[in-house]
């Protein structure tokens, strides 16, 4: 039952990411989450954001922004990056992943869901039949605050954790330092 919550990787953050390796592994199509995945709470882009996907698109990845925010805050976010993007996707529903494939062109096992949230980013890519990888949330210094779902997260980590079949299903992707 867990097994569904599984992402097929947790690294620490999008950044932490070896892209070369999943073009590599012929990963084609990157979708992404917005909040505590590429930025805090939020928080618009950045120039360190803008060029993390200006490499990606050089690198002939195609990208699409899958949210459950309204259209005004993906669209200030995604001002200077010009994505392709989601909003509203009432995520684990394996709609919107669906509709970000359809607007990038890719098939679901070319594509990767890359975000923070277990139970609905993660699971929402496993139900549709992609790949997922899992980020440590974004916090700011001395935040302590957070939400109930990530408590249960953190159980169904430590069960990944001890699953070895469910980990690192797409090898080596840490970017070496």
């Amino acid at each position: 039952m867990l097994k569904e919550y599984y992402p097929y990787e947790y690294v620490k953050s999008v950044f932490a990411i070896d892209y070369k390796r999943l073009w590599e592994l012929g990963y084609r199509g990157l979708i992404f989450d917005v909040d505590n995945t590429v930025v805090h709470h939020g928080d618009d882009s950045n120039p360190k954001v803008d060029h993390f996907f200006e490499v990606l698109h050089k690198m002939g990845f195609k990208t699409c922004l899958l949210s459950d925010n309204e259209k005004s805050r993906v669209e200030r976010f995604n001002k200077n990056i010009q994505t392709l993007y989601v909003c509203d996707a009432d995520k684990p529903s394996t709609k919107g992943y669906e509709k970000a494939l359809e607007l990038m062109g890719v098939e679901k096992d070319k594509a990767i869901c890359i975000g923070d949230q277990i139970i609905t980013d993660i699971h929402g890519a496993n139900n549709s039949g992609m790949a997922s990888i899992l980020v440590h949330f974004i916090r700011l210094p001395g935040e302590k605050r957070i939400g109930i779902r990530r408590y249960v997260e953190f159980f169904v980590m430590w069960t990944w954790k001890h699953r070895k079949k469910y980990r690192y299903r797409l090898g080596d992707i840490r970017r070496k330092k």
